[in-house]
């Protein structure tokens, strides 16, 4: 018994030492000389990283700053990186049939990313697109994490294209693509020349 009673109370006097240390501060080491191309490939001081099990590492520990800058960030150090557009590409597109309630298409789109990193678009993770005001070219992106993208490549956007279907939205009609009950709308519903009836 009294044994139990010593171990308890030592591990009480652990909980009070861990209580009282402050939480440990990463050490900012500005900037890591590390690029993110537009096409996903990451850059250490002008030259491909070829392993991607780093690669995989570093996104792993991605972060965006209040100020939108990207920062790689362990519990030990945080320095920023340089991001030419999104930090990842979705690379492959998974449909599958779901239960989404309230009369909402039984559709769930996940996308699977350059750095095999899953996501299911959904209220946490929406679908955007970027259409040029110019050209009206389309940048479609998912959401990965908190303030991190993945830029859909054009095969993965041409997949969602032929799965979207009109709707109203704001008055407006759109062509979009429902995941998880959520509808996310990616161009404008093409004008048809009806016949007159």
């Amino acid at each position: 018994m009294a044994f139990q009673d010593a171990a308890k109370g030592q591990n009480h006097a652990h909980a009070d030492v861990m209580e009282t240390r402050a939480p440990r501060q990463a050490h900012d080491v500005g900037d890591l000389s590390i690029r993110i191309a537009r096409d996903g490939t990451w850059y250490y001081r002008g030259s491909p990283i070829a392993r991607k099990e780093m690669v995989c590492l570093f996104g792993s520990v991605l972060k965006r700053g209040t100020d939108g800058s990207y920062i790689l960030e362990t519990p030990v150090e945080r320095g920023r990186i340089e991001v030419e557009d999104a930090p990842f590409i979705a690379v492959e597109l998974f449909w599958r049939d779901c239960d989404c309630g309230y009369g909402a298409p039984r559709q769930c789109l996940s996308f699977r990313t350059n750095l095999d990193e899953m996501v299911t678009a959904d209220a946490e993770h929406p679908i955007r697109v970027h259409l040029d005001p110019v050209s009206r070219e389309p940048r479609p992106y998912i959401t990965v994490r908190p303030g991190l993208e993945a830029r859909i490549n054009r095969a993965v956007f041409y997949e969602l294209v032929a799965l979207a279907q009109p709707e109203t939205l704001n008055g407006r009609q759109v062509l979009g693509v429902w995941s998880e009950g959520m509808f996310f709308p990616i161009d404008e519903a093409p004008i048809l020349d009806l016949p007159e009836a």
